[in-house]
């Protein structure tokens, strides 16, 4: 499997570079040269499949043979050693719960593939890499978690200062051993922006074999793949022609939603995605007006989402080529914190369902979507399934404040809240953030 840049289609690269590099040198992202068509009777049969059966099939036909198959399916079989399971609320209305890994987030999926992929191809290094990840909640965790111990791999992990949960926060900064954290005074885009940076400086990869295990790395996309194709298995009926799934995606950095478009391209039936946003709308507003225009992110309920430049717009722009298809293709909605508080509390009062405040931003898009349909002219039955992107009690303090209950807190997540926080404090400014790395990582070997 070759891979390009989004900035020149021309030039090509191997999974192994790819994943390494992570940015290519024009500031483009990579995506995949081919993208292939899974059988039809495969579709056909997901059911007889386990989750971490129908994983390997997907990974082994998108990467053809970029690595042993035996190598592969050894990854994916310990990287996708939790479930993804899907919840009913009603006739139509599906919840797909990705909390159930480590970090209790759907970034558990993308991390654990992708730091046991870097781990088999990093073997032969001599110099250590250095992950750089910036994170607006739950991806900074999962890295941590799927990264720790990992020989020859160093992490550090860039969050804003006050933006993340307290829980989340202790994700980060409590591991210690090879994972750094850089708590930044300023906000996600700016952590996305000191990253994207350091990759394209030179002089600073000389000296440091850097690397990400942001959603800009295509090794992240793959693996969210699957769980597309393991909620529509849970769902779909398949002897009914007239029923039409519809995935709605709480989104941010648009990684999770591009991972579905993948997913739709290599032949899932889906009938159309719902990109579900809190105030940070940008993406909903080019989806309606074909107008792109970045700005400063804001701070919300739904932290996770809070992105004001989306760094996978431009692979959303490669699989759709023109902003008409991608209109046809996703739907978008947002809304404020006061509609996501109030989609909590229905969501609990009406279902018994504890529902996170970026999946009620998500049940809110579906709501919305739902009442859009009706009053078009689509004949068929259409049933939802809404993203849960992480366990509620990683926002453990709203979630109480709202639903004016406790909230059970997991073991794995609790026993975390009395660890020494380790961080080092940053500016939003580069060049302290580059002698940061310099001085700690400069000519490192493994």
């Amino acid at each position: 499997m070759q891979f390009y840049s989004t900035n020149n289609p021309t030039e090509w690269v191997d999974l192994r570079e790819a994943i390494f590099k992570g940015l290519p040198d024009d500031n483009g992202l990579y995506m995949p040269t081919v993208i292939p068509k899974l059988k039809s009777d495969f579709i056909k049969n997901l059911k007889q499949h386990s989750f971490q059966s129908l994983a390997y099939e997907i990974s082994k036909r998108i990467l053809q043979g970029a690595l042993p198959d035996a190598d592969l399916k050894r990854i994916v079989d310990s990287a996708m050693d939790f479930p993804a399971p899907t919840v009913q609320l009603d006739e139509n209305t599906h919840i797909l719960e990705l909390f159930h890994g480590p970090t209790l987030a759907f970034k558990d999926f993308g991390a654990r593939f992708m730091a046991k992929l870097m781990a088999h191809f990093n073997q032969a290094e001599e110099r250590e890499l250095v992950i750089l990840v910036a994170t607006s909640g739950d991806t900074g965790g999962a890295v941590a978690a799927g990264f720790l111990d990992t020989p020859g791999i160093q992490v550090v992990i860039l969050y804003p200062s006050g933006k993340v949960s307290p829980l989340q926060e202790q994700q980060l900064t409590t591991l210690g051993k090879n994972i750094t954290a850089l708590e930044v005074n300023g906000t996600f885009d700016d952590c996305q922006a000191l990253v994207k940076k350091a990759f394209l400086d030179r002089e600073l990869t000389q000296h440091i074999r850097l690397g990400s295990a942001n959603s800009i790395n295509i090794a992240r996309l793959i693996p969210q793949m699957f769980y597309y194709f393991e909620a529509y298995k849970q769902v779909a009926n398949r002897a009914d022609e007239n029923e039409g799934i519809v995935f709605t995606v709480p989104s941010g950095n648009l990684g999770n939603l591009t991972a579905g478009v993948l997913a739709k391209k290599m032949g899932l039936p889906v009938h159309r995605f719902v990109s579900a946003m809190n105030r940070n709308n940008v993406f909903a507003e080019y989806l309606e007006n074909g107008d792109y225009e970045p700005r400063p992110s804001v701070r919300t309920l739904s932290n996770a989402m809070d992105v004001g430049n989306p760094s996978n717009f431009v692979r959303m722009e490669a699989l759709h080529k023109i902003w008409q298809k991608m209109k046809v293709g996703v739907a978008g909605f947002s809304f404020d914190d006061a509609t996501t508080e109030a989609a909590v509390k229905e969501v609990y009062e009406k279902y018994n369902y504890v529902i996170d405040p970026h999946g009620a931003v998500g049940y809110l898009a579906w709501r919305a979507y739902q009442h859009r349909s009706k009053q078009g002219s689509s004949r068929k039955t259409l049933k939802g399934i809404i993203l849960e992107t992480a366990h509620p009690s990683k926002f453990l303090p709203d979630m109480e404040r709202i639903l004016k209950k406790n909230v059970e807190v997991p073991e794995k997540l609790a026993i975390l809240a009395n660890r020494k926080k380790v961080a080092t404090q940053m500016g939003a400014t580069y060049e302290p953030f580059k002698n940061f790395l310099l001085e700690k990582y400069a000519e490192l070997v493994v």
